[in-house]
């Protein structure tokens, strides 16, 4: 059979073996590590030497980030497909869309029969598994009126409440060789995944004619179903594929052109084997199914009926250059569920464009700007304000360009791409000794949070982000790509610190790095009965801390009907007397609840918080910047917490090295301020009457909304002035940046 142009996946296949489980969760951790998109775990729950696989995709899904997670495939007798879909729902939405769902039919029947089970024949169980498709699909269609019914042989649903509806759009996929399961592939399931080790010759091409046909009797489009294959064997072992990794990918390649295979899963528990395979044959079969592909259809993707009337009017879709058209993303695409998001803003872009260089940014922005729908740039991170997304317009998605390059050891000179995150950034720059300082989640987006401020936990010693930016290669409005430092284009190379967003979409950056290994990490929770009496004496010790120490203390209330502060202190260095002796005064803020102190690599405490593309949606943050704690906006977000109107505040200090900088030296210019305040509301109140006119400065990244009053207290007046100046010399049109910096 032809290409079907799915884009290329690898995933592995793990025994999910109980005698060591540590090892099969470890062996989950490197696939991501590694570069896999998918991780999968045989089920036979009659197998007493097997962790139950259900189990086990739930504790891995929760010791992971990004990797999809499936059984390959799950035993359907022995599982109720109502709870089923549920279960597969609600670990959708808590893993952040990474749940697909393989289902077998069953087999080893005296053994489901031994658990219970009903003993089938083959005709019955595929009519079995027909009826649970319609019951696990009922359930995720929550926005459908009215109970589900499903009057089944073997499953049915009378009435059954409808929901949760999934994160993503949760493929089902089938283990099947006969053609009865192929046609019901055909009619109603998104993959075929067989194991190559069980087909003959030519079993892949008789199997995709019969999906093929059901597919369009049902009215389906053929290219709308994934060709999966389990693979195993080469040394890389002995098997079904041999030799060395040259070899592999020369016996894969027909499976792509020719079976319109999309998708390989590797079985095997060996991690050297694993790591051969994701750097050696991966990158190699992608570039031979890329020249292929090239060769065939001049490099275009191949879409089908169903993506293709997902497409929002207004875009050009054929208009997309060649360079950035393989990696698009559109609503109907696969893809779409992990790009669509930011952290906590739901999105539905028409079109995401993920750029892998400069060159191609470059492509996308002057794309983009032809388009008469908005367009908005995302670094890879979270965007908590809410400008990393939108509904129906187009997302410059950066998260390609993560290079890190050690420019020049003894100045600590290193070049950062846009789309990487910092934790990314903490690990690579571990190994040289080095550090930046930068926000305190892992997650948070390089480009984002490097041209907008970074108030971070090495903060109060080092001050913010860009104060240590050196330059930057910036893409204009227009498409053009000019470098911005001291010496070339210092107008631009000053807004780009502190309101790069509005003037130019940042590639990559250079950063000053600081010598830096390990830190001293303390947390401290403290039972709360005054809220703004606490602040103040938090502010009042901070100010009074060494700079090596910088706090960041999170606010809320519990369940209890208590007041918690959770207080997150980093020392900038390994001085363990030196930090305990500074650390030890905030223990007598309040009553402590808990307490803990470690070493800790910084690279160690620069962690995730959560999936960057998750959309789950939260109250609108607001945000202040005070020069203390006892000033009249940190006040009054003590006095609504204890009022019940808030469900947090969290403060983030940054007085010391940040204030030395000269006002005028970058687009930040509150440097006579020494903490951000973020407050967020509980469900059903808005204290936009109340937090409004006690601010008069504040910190863009963290304000769900902007506004021309909002930007007004992001820059200072004169520095506004100044950067309208730049905005108009740069981007004269305002194509970039979500609002005006108009008068």
């Amino acid at each position: 059979m032809p290409d079907y142009g799915h884009d290329l996946r690898f995933g592995t296949f793990i025994t999910p073996q109980n005698a060591a489980p540590d090892q099969v969760v470890a062996l989950a951790q490197l696939s991501e590590e590694l570069g896999f998109d998918l991780v999968t775990f045989q089920d036979h729950p009659y197998q007493p030497a097997f962790l139950d696989t259900w189990t086990l995709i739930s504790y891995v899904a929760a010791r992971t980030e990004r990797v999809h997670l499936s059984a390959n495939v799950l035993n359907l007798p022995l599982r109720n497909p109502a709870v089923l879909a549920r279960s597969v729902a609600s670990l959708d939405l808590l893993s952040g869309g990474r749940i697909d769902l393989g289902l077998g039919a069953g087999a080893f029947w005296d053994a489901i029969a031994a658990m219970g089970g009903q003993k089938l024949t083959p005709g019955q169980s595929v009519t079995a598994l027909s009826e649970a498709i319609d019951v696990i699909r009922g359930i995720w269609a929550a926005d459908e009126r009215g109970g589900l019914f499903v009057q089944g042989e073997f499953h049915s649903a009378n009435g059954a409440k409808r929901g949760p509806a999934p994160a993503h759009d949760v493929p089902i996929w089938l283990g099947a060789y006969k053609p009865r399961m192929q046609r019901l592939i055909g009619e109603k399931a998104d993959g075929w995944l067989p194991s190559l080790s069980y087909l003959q010759p030519g079993d892949l091409a008789a199997g995709n004619a019969v999906i093929d046909e059901a597919a369009e009797a049902a009215g389906r489009d053929p290219r709308d179903i994934r060709r999966l294959l389990n693979i195993s064997g080469g040394n890389l072992g002995s098997g079904a594929l041999e030799g060395p990794s040259a070899a592999w990918v020369e016996q894969l390649l027909p499976y792509v052109v020719d079976d319109g295979i999309g998708t390989f899963i590797l079985g095997t528990d060996d991690p050297r084997t694993m790591q051969e395979f994701a750097e050696e044959v991966v990158p190699a079969l992608r570039e031979a199914v890329a020249a292929e592909r090239e060769t065939a259809s001049s490099g275009e993707r191949v879409r089908g009926a169903t993506a293709l009337g997902r497409r929002v009017p207004g875009i050009d879709y054929d208009d997309v250059p060649a360079s950035l058209a393989a990696d698009a993303v559109e609503p109907g695409d696969a893809g779409y569920a992990r790009v669509r998001h930011s952290y906590v803003h739901p999105g539905s872009p028409g079109l995401v464009l993920r750029p892998a260089d400069t060159a191609q940014v470059a492509e996308a922005v002057a794309y983009a700007r032809r388009q008469p729908v908005p367009f908005v740039v995302r670094s890879g991170g979270h965007g908590v304000g809410g400008r990393s997304t939108n509904d129906g317009g187009i997302v410059i998605d950066l998260g390609r360009l993560k290079d890190v390059e050690v420019l020049d050891r003894e100045r600590r000179l290193v070049r950062l791409g846009a789309g990487l995150r910092w934790r990314e950034v903490a690990q690579a720059l571990a190994p040289y000794g080095l550090a930046i300082s930068s926000g305190d989640s892992g997650d948070v987006g390089v480009g984002g949070l490097g041209t907008s401020g970074g108030i971070g936990l090495l903060a109060r010693e080092f001050g913010l982000t860009i104060d240590h930016v050196r330059g930057a290669d910036v893409v204009l409005a227009d498409g053009t790509v000019v470098r911005a430092d001291a010496e070339h284009h210092p107008d631009l190379f000053w807004a780009v610190r502190g309101g790069g967003e509005y003037v130019g979409v940042m590639a990559s950056l250079d950063v000053e790095a600081m010598e830096l290994s390990d830190v001293v990490l303390a947390v401290i929770v403290h039972q709360v009965d005054d809220t703004p009496a606490y602040l103040e004496r938090l502010g009042a010790l901070t100010e009074a801390s060494p700079r090596r120490l910088t706090p960041f203390t999170t606010v809320f209330p519990a369940g209890d009907g208590q007041t918690y502060a959770r207080i997150m202190i980093v020392w900038a260095g390994d001085d363990t007397e030196a930090a305990v002796g500074a650390i030890e005064p905030f223990l007598h803020l309040a009553p402590v609840v808990q307490q803990q102190a470690q070493v800790a690599p910084y690279k160690g405490i620069i962690r995730s918080t959560g999936d960057p593309t998750a959309g789950h949606p939260q109250p609108p943050t607001r945000s202040a910047l005070v020069a203390h704690l006892d000033d009249e906006a940190a006040r009054t977000a003590g006095r609504l917490m204890d009022d019940g109107r808030l469900g947090l505040v969290q403060v983030r200090a940054f007085p010391g090295a940040a204030g030395d900088v000269d006002p005028d030296e970058t687009a930040f210019a509150h440097r006579d301020r020494g903490y951000s305040v973020i407050v967020m509301a509980v469900e059903g109140e808005d204290v936009s009457d109340v937090w409004d006119p006690v601010v008069d400065a504040l910190y863009g990244n963290f304000e769900t909304v902007v506004t021309p009053e909002t930007l007004a207290k992001t820059f200072p007046p004169a520095t506004l002035a100044r950067l309208r100046t730049v905005k108009e010399r740069y981007d004269p049109d305002g194509v970039l940046g979500r609002t005006s910096l108009g008068e």
